[in-house]
């Protein structure tokens, strides 16, 4: 039976990520909601985010929808301030995410282009990790002044500063993982180059969504 699965995003760029993870998924239908104004009203500090997503869910829930994915981070940290119960399951992209960090047992650094973010996801990924006694070992880097980039659409200035983060931590010996959605292209591309594995919110993300909503 086919499934229609309302995805929730934080900035248009998103849209193609999810599309390309689904392509070949002829069950699952997506709809897309975007709302780019909630991030730039959190980068502002402005109050009663929470309220907002909250509401937006509820709306989408009455879209004839089977299921909501969250793609952003910063909208599932706002979820975790105002919990709210739907009808549907509400799926967050950053749980097999953290699946995957937690099952690597070396040091590892995860990146990031919007500070905003940060603290959020790592509160998560360290809750998730004593949820499933895991010990991990992991450091938080972003990458100073990229962000702005995608904002302004600029999209080959954004991949390229990422590919050269990516190239100055190779040496480290360290996992890597790009914690945001809209790092994934450059990590796919850095994966080809050099032959190492980036941890990235996609690569499980498609089995986890049909185990959750068949």
């Amino acid at each position: 039976m086919r499934k229609r699965l309302g995805c929730l995003h934080a900035h248009y760029s998103n849209i193609a990520y999810i599309e390309q993870t689904f392509f070949n998924i002829n069950h699952i239908e997506l709809v897309h909601f975007v709302d780019p104004g909630l991030i730039l009203q959190a980068s502002n500090g402005n109050s009663g985010l929470a309220f907002k997503v909250k509401e937006q869910l509820e709306w989408m829930e009455n879209c004839q929808i089977d299921a909501i994915l969250i793609t952003c981070t910063n909208y599932i940290a706002l979820l975790e301030e105002a919990p709210i119960k739907l009808s549907i399951p509400i799926l967050k992209i950053d749980e097999p995410f953290f699946e995957a960090i937690c099952r690597n047992e070396h040091p590892q650094t995860i990146l990031f282009t919007n500070p905003g973010t940060v603290e959020g996801t790592m509160s998560r990924l360290q809750q998730y990790a004593i949820q499933h006694n895991k010990e991990i070992e992991v450091a938080a880097k972003v990458i100073d002044n990229t962000f702005e980039l995608i904002m302004q659409g600029k999209q080959e200035a954004y991949k390229k500063t990422i590919l050269q983060a990516l190239n100055h931590l190779k040496e480290a010996q360290r996992q890597i993982s790009v914690a945001q959605l809209s790092m994934v292209e450059a990590a796919q591309l850095f994966e080809k180059e050099s032959g190492l594995t980036i941890i990235h919110p996609l690569k499980s993300l498609a089995e986890f969504v049909m185990k959750s909503i068949d």
